[in-house]
């Protein structure tokens, strides 16, 4: 039932005849059992693992946790790390309103803390500054990169759009499209389907 209500996005009253239960029950079991479908963050990492980090923006209805954001519509900022060569889901942040720049919820969300000492961890530019790997950029309109940065740029951009597929391929849960939930329930449902996300390339 949590798994249809994310995957469909249906409202409890539409789902609950689906499962031959009461809207008051089909209410109880999402709110139990979507936190106890959460993805528990991975503790430990090897020497050479390499992470790549980026932030989605999740329409959100409730507008105690969310913002106008640049979409123009009311969303809560998630911070997302993947294993690169696994591209499994490592950690979600903590929801911020979705005004808040990927820079500053890089720290707020608990990302970064989750991620730890981790050797390398890899971003766009908008993470100027939080000593990730982040593309080479110019300093000024009119200067030239080196043909070498370039390249590095071209090969950074290839290995960082593996987010945005884990992003798209965590979308196609509808729920993440329009989140009706209240309070935390927007953060348990992206740790949920962080964790199907993982089950589903794991086999």
């Amino acid at each position: 039932m949590v798994a249809a209500f994310w995957r469909t996005n249906l409202t409890l009253r539409q789902l609950a005849p689906l499962f031959g239960v009461s809207k008051s029950a089909a209410d109880r079991i999402v709110s139990h059992l979507g936190p106890a479908l959460a993805l528990q963050p991975r503790r430990r990492f090897r020497k050479e693992t390499v992470l790549i980090v980026d932030g989605t923006l999740v329409p959100t209805r409730d507008r105690t946790v969310a913002a106008s954001s640049k979409n123009y519509r009311y969303s809560t900022n998630h911070q997302v790390v993947i294993d690169a060569d696994t591209r499994l889901v490592v950690a979600v942040g903590k929801p911020l309103p979705g005004n808040r720049n990927d820079c500053r919820a890089w720290q707020d969300s608990g990302a970064k803390a989750a991620v730890g000492t981790t050797p390398t961890v890899i971003a766009d530019g908008g993470y100027r500054g939080t000593g990730l790997t982040i593309p080479h950029y110019r300093r000024h309109k009119n200067e030239e990169l080196p043909a070498w940065k370039e390249e590095h740029n071209a090969s950074h951009r290839k290995v960082r759009a593996r987010v945005e597929h884990t992003f798209a391929r965590m979308k196609s849960w509808k729920i993440l499209r329009d989140c009706r939930l209240r309070g935390d329930g927007v953060h348990h449902a992206m740790l949920g389907i962080a964790r199907l996300h993982n089950l589903t390339l794991t086999g």
